[in-house]
């Protein structure tokens, strides 16, 4: 069966066209997520909606409404929401082309495939994607997603075309406020040495089949246990290890150091790490710590 989209229109570059998929590149179904049961019964709880008034409501009798003052509203129908009708809520009309790398991942928010909707849109869609893949650019684009317009980038990916919606400016928070008491001082040099052989004696490929959520597997596990009847087993937190100098740290890390491997898929109990002094890496050891 194939996917549902969850848009369809026009992709337009000036005064050339041509119809259009849009279907999200990502899902969370194979999430572990959980009910809401009562305690007592196990049943599953009901979410209702409630009027202060009336007690409980049909959600058949609930209507859009604006808060433009306290407490005050307007109401809003879906032939107002039909009668907003802008180009994006049905093309994306190519604004302008920026370089690949230029978008900062700050600003990108969620993921989509796009591809042609028919095979008389095949021709014109490759053009486009292809003269983005030469070009090296990413086009900026609206679309209206869930009644709202959002800004997003368009590129080329394999024999099709990757959509990114981006966030508003103002959704992003600035960095002075948590970065602003961060020094900006020279590390001593042997130290930031030291810090790059470890750097690039762990380099290796991202391959995201490596990194797995180790938690989410830890759920699986502990649900599968308790379905047999077992008690659960529970990994043991890591304990934490002496605090020692900056410099002797960095020497141990790297003297015991490995290539990275892939990603375990059952949990085990990981080796104490060394804590590092808290004291401006000062080289006689800070003492023993207590667990």
């Amino acid at each position: 069966m194939a996917p549902r989209a969850s848009w369809k229109g026009y992709l337009k570059l000036s005064l050339v066209s041509c119809p259009v998929r849009l279907y999200p590149a990502t899902s969370a179904s194979e999430r572990i997520s959980f009910n809401q049961l009562h305690k007592k019964t196990h049943n599953r709880i009901n979410m209702k909606p409630v009027d202060p008034e009336l007690g409980l409501v049909e959600r058949s009798d609930l209507v859009k409404g604006y808060e433009y003052e306290d407490k005050q509203y307007i109401i809003i129908d879906e032939s107002d929401l039909e009668a907003v009708r802008i180009e994006s809520n049905h093309t994306m009309n190519i604004e302008a082309f920026v370089d690949e790398d230029s978008v900062d991942v700050i600003y990108q928010d969620a993921p989509y495939y796009l591809a042609p909707d028919g095979a008389m849109a095949e021709e014109t869609f490759i053009v486009l994607r292809e003269a983005m893949r030469k070009a090296g650019k990413l086009a900026i684009a609206r679309i209206v997603l869930s009644s709202r317009e959002r800004v997003i980038t368009i590129g080329a990916r394999e024999t099709g075309m990757f959509v990114c919606t981006l966030r508003n400016p103002n959704e992003v928070r600035g960095t002075a406020e948590y970065f602003g008491a961060i020094p900006t001082g020279t590390p001593d040099p042997e130290m930031l040495q030291l810090a790059e052989a470890l750097i690039k004696q762990k380099e290796t490929t991202f391959d995201p089949k490596n990194y797995e959520d180790r938690y989410e597997a830890a759920l699986m596990t502990m649900i599968r246990e308790k379905l047999k009847g077992h008690k659960p087993i529970i990994a043991a937190a890591p304990e934490r290890g002496n605090v020692i100098n900056l410099m002797d740290a960095l020497k141990a890390s790297l003297a015991q150091s490995k290539p990275p491997a892939k990603s375990k898929t059952k949990v085990e109990a990981e080796a104490p790490p060394a804590k590092v002094a808290a004291a401006g890496g000062g080289r006689k050891a800070a003492g023993k710590g207590k667990k």
